[in-house]
């Protein structure tokens, strides 16, 4: 395994560089370690896939999990606001950093993530595949 600790900064869009990161590092299967920092604008899908929710204001990410690969992420994040009342749900395009985020994430060895369509869910959902690679 492999870890990768990056910082982004002010004006940037969370998804997006990671995203990014995943792309020029190549890599083709790993997890968000830890997510620190703060945003002051949050777009989120809701639960079940209602809606997509934003919302300009400060915001301390308290939690971040997903999977990540250059062939793409799934990424579902946590913050609170200045009244310490939390907001949740999926990443999408459009969250912006207000200062700094410092991320880390891990690089699973012999994994690659795919994203197949599954006529069941109607996305394309992760496929997992164990693969021998030279490691560099």
């Amino acid at each position: 395994m492999k870890s990768h600790a990056i910082r982004l900064t002010y004006g940037m869009d969370l998804k997006e560089e990671i995203e990014k990161i995943a792309k020029e590092r190549n890599i083709e299967a790993g997890c968000i370690i830890s997510a620190v920092g703060c945003l002051n604008k949050l777009v989120l899908r809701t639960a079940g896939a209602k809606s997509i929710e934003t919302i300009e204001d400060d915001f301390e990410i308290v939690s971040a999990t997903g999977t990540v690969s250059k062939n793409g992420c799934h990424i579902h994040i946590s913050v609170s606001d200045d009244k310490l009342k939390t907001y949740g749900g999926h990443l999408k395009k459009g969250c912006i950093i207000n200062t700094t985020v410092e991320l880390i994430l891990l690089e699973l060895d012999n994994i690659v993530f795919t994203r197949e369509m599954d006529e069941k869910t109607g996305y394309k959902e992760l496929v997992v595949k164990e693969e021998k690679r030279c490691q560099n």
